[in-house]
């Protein structure tokens, strides 16, 4: 989850007095003489690993430096459009995990699943990987291959998965409408550039048909930018939090509704699973504490810290953990994820089957409710 914002240039820089400054040129002197490939070594090569290794001293995985390439291919991310197997990964429990696949991309294609714990790629174990390197070995040119072992909960042997990379282009938000149009369905796939603009249209299109009720699908819905998921929630939500954020100093920040909820008295079913991560826990952590949705499905993925940018000059850009998420209620996100309502599994002979009944039991929820 990244806020849609930049920090400013530092001011004067304080460093402690027990820092002796001489001994990072020592390094940097062995390094370049002594390393047994030092002559395909670069200076440039060794001041971004520097760098990289300032980030990734923070021990969070989610803090990273990116070199300008990284940079370009992060806006690419954005802008939803790249090259690899179409899934978000992330840390839990500091082993590198698919936290969602992308709804009919290689990966879910070829049987991946969020929860899955990435043990090797292409046979190189990922212990140690940072999670950039990691995305830099598993993206590649479409029509290549790459091979993940991976291991899954309830699953006894690893599971060796090879993937045949392509395009990966996703637009953000899909309507659907089901039951004769009596239940609309929004899927918000992530929260990035295009999406306000798209929901806000599909909102219109809703409201001008004006079903029985409707059903925001974030499933395997890995986040994104913070002012979005707000935007999102406020469709529901009037006044108050949509989220509080609390950074390492106990300072806290409210973000606050907008103030226009047209979805307000709009019956709604959130459909949530572990793919389910950030900007995603966000919206569905608010309209459950505002009792705006009954959530279904199963509990999140539980990322609630928040990354800023910081561009750098010379095209460079530090993503940095600074703070974590509360729900309105003041539930913590991270490493807890919010749980449904109602719980219902999806399993994958459901997939296999083409089945979906945490989708049915959201329909029947909206067309003929459980009682209390």
């Amino acid at each position: 989850m990244f806020e849609g914002r930049l920090l400013d240039k530092p001011g004067n820089i304080t460093r402690g007095q027990d820092v002796d400054f001489d001994l990072f040129w020592e390094v940097w002197e062995t390094v370049k003489k002594e390393y047994v490939d030092g002559k395909d070594l670069t200076e440039k090569k060794l001041f971004y690993g520097a760098l990289a290794g300032l980030v990734q001293s923070t021990n969070d995985p989610y803090s990273v430096f990116m070199n300008p390439e990284e940079a370009q291919e992060f806006e690419q991310d954005l802008s939803g459009r790249f090259e690899g197997i179409g899934a978000e990964i992330g840390f839990r429990n500091e082993v590198l995990t698919i936290m969602a696949p992308i709804e009919d991309m290689p990966a879910m294609k070829a049987g991946v699943q969020a929860g899955d714990q990435i043990y090797e790629i292409n046979g190189e174990s990922t212990l140690n990987l940072t999670l950039e390197e990691a995305i830099k070995k598993i993206r590649g040119p479409k029509g290549t291959q790459v091979t993940l072992t991976l291991g899954r909960e309830k699953v006894d042997k690893p599971l060796e998965i090879t993937i045949t990379r392509d395009t990966v282009v996703v637009k953000s938000i899909r309507l659907t409408w089901h039951d004769n149009d009596q239940v609309a369905m929004i899927k918000i796939f992530n929260f990035n550039n295009d999406t306000r603009e798209l929901f806000n249209e599909a909102v219109k299109e809703v409201l001008a048909k004006n079903p029985k009720g409707l059903i925001l699908d974030l499933r395997n819905n890995p986040g994104g930018y913070l002012d979005t998921a707000v935007d999102v929630s406020s469709k529901w939500v009037e006044e108050g939090n949509i989220v509080i954020e609390e950074f390492g100093d106990e300072r806290k920040v409210e973000h606050k509704a907008l103030g226009n909820a047209p979805l307000a008295d709009m019956k709604t079913i959130v459909l949530v699973n572990q793919g389910s991560a950030s900007a995603s826990e966000i919206v569905a952590g608010a309209l459950k504490d505002y009792k705006k949705a009954i959530l279904v499905g199963e509990k999140t993925f539980g990322k609630g810290s928040v990354q800023v940018l910081r561009d750098l000059s010379d095209g460079s850009v530090v993503k940095i953990t600074a703070a974590k998420w509360l729900t309105p209620s003041g539930s913590y996100i991270h490493e807890q994820g919010i749980e449904p309502d109602i719980v219902v599994e999806r399993t994958l002979e459901d997939r296999a089957a083409q089945k979906d009944p945490q989708r049915d039991r959201a329909i029947q929820e909206i067309l003929q409710p459980s009682k209390p």
